[in-house]
């Protein structure tokens, strides 16, 4: 059975998908790969980033020119600032997908400040082809871990291709230049001063309208299942092509209501309504990480002001930082949220320390506090104060209506 994924890579026989490297500009990647440039490919989150990197790994090992590397280095996360740990763990995941059960005896007794530039250079003199490395999730990583992965690289690319990579790929959500590192001696470092030697960014982009449709016909071809026209307008409508949301509605309305995975019944504009707002209130992951990303103060400087119509107090940097993200985008009157599902839960969670705080506050006196249950001898003594109060304007209102 093949479905749509909402959850990691692309698995190409069990997904539908969109050819990944169709999405890039392929003979720009292999003209860069070719020149043994370094450079960059950023993108929002679950957009197909990881899987992009996966099908060219696939694509040029197949074609056997070079020994291509794909790597992740989000297993450094958590080493923060202890570079020593972050390092080790960075070496361990190459030595992993490579098969190199020896990787601890190579960088015996090496500084761990050119320990993987060391490692890089190894690997490279020992193979028969020129290595391409593709390293995922470089911008999970943190502080002096970051700097120091960045200033290594750097510091082997005059030895490229025999004695290091010859193409070295950064995989993050935000371009390099944008970076602000804090290292441990509470320095800022830009990621343009750290890296310098990046070619050029390429950005992975949204589905467009033409592959939506496409991909949603993966469906109807392997089951017969048909989609009316108007779901492809409100898919695009709803997503603006961002490939989580584009799978995630298709999912739910061909699977998860049950009803649908009846393959006889069309698939309609009605079903599609629904599924978007079962979509919008299961907080699914990609939807739950959204939440915390409003969390971030330099996040609802930029936000806040839209929602609210006020005047914008923020800078260049946190626009791009959102853009990059993936929660707005720049259009021809200014910056705009990216998309209408992301228009319906970014305002809520936005607002909802607002709406609790305003709910914490109002505590009656006529609701037991013990229970919540109510009050009534003394609801009734506020409700008569009340009409004492107000009972002339009310009764001059009733009194205009007999007359009328």
């Amino acid at each position: 059975m093949k479905f749509f994924n909402t959850a990691g890579p692309v698995n190409q026989e069990e997904h539908y998908k969109i050819a990944p490297l169709t999405r890039w500009d392929q003979e720009g990647i292999f003209d860069l790969i070719m020149q043994k440039k370094y450079f960059i490919l950023h993108a929002p989150r679950q957009t197909g980033k990881t899987s992009s990197l996966l099908e060219l790994q696939k694509y040029l090992n197949k074609e056997e020119k070079y020994n291509c590397i794909y790597a992740n280095f989000e297993v450094a996360q958590t080493a923060r600032d202890k570079l020593n740990e972050g390092i080790r763990a960075i070496i361990g995941e190459i030595g992993d997908r490579i098969n190199d059960n020896n990787w601890q005896e190579t960088i015996k007794g090496q500084d761990y400040n050119k320990a993987l530039s060391f490692y890089l250079g190894q690997l490279s003199q020992k193979s028969d082809k020129p290595i391409v490395l593709l390293i995922d999730e470089i911008d999970s990583l943190v502080g002096d871990t970051l700097i120091s992965v960045l200033r290594q690289i750097r510091a082997g690319y005059d030895k490229r291709p025999a004695a290091f990579p010859q193409t070295i790929i950064l995989c993050g959500v935000r371009d390099i230049k944008d970076y602000r590192i804090r290292s441990k001696g509470k320095e800022i470092i830009t990621g343009g001063s750290a890296f310098n030697i990046k070619a050029k960014s390429l950005r992975l982009g949204n589905f467009s309208k033409e592959e939506i449709i496409k991909l949603y016909n993966e469906h109807t071809k392997y089951t017969g299942q048909k989609f009316e026209d108007k779901c492809f307008d409100l898919a695009w409508q709803y997503t603006e092509g961002q490939p989580w949301l584009v799978n995630a509605l298709a999912y739910e309305v061909t699977y998860e209501m049950r009803g649908n995975r009846d393959r006889n019944i069309t698939i309609t504009a009605e079903m599609f309504e629904i599924a978007k707002n079962r979509l919008i209130l299961s907080r699914a992951t990609h939807l739950d990480q959204l939440s915390d990303k409003l969390d971030e103060d330099r996040v609802r400087r930029v936000l806040l002001p839209m929602i609210l119509n006020e005047a914008a107090r923020t800078n260049k940097d946190d626009e791009q930082y959102c853009v990059d993200f993936g929660l707005i985008k720049i259009a021809k009157n200014g910056l705009v949220i990216a998309n209408d599902i992301y228009k319906e839960i970014i305002p809520r969670e936005l607002t909802e320390t607002r709406q609790n705080d305003f709910l914490t506050r109002f505590n009656p006196d006529w609701v037991n506090e013990k229970d919540g249950s109510l009050n009534t001898e003394i609801l009734f003594e506020s409700f008569q104060q009340f009409w004492r109060e107000n009972s002339e304007i009310w009764a001059s209102h009733i009194a205009g209506y007999e007359e009328a």
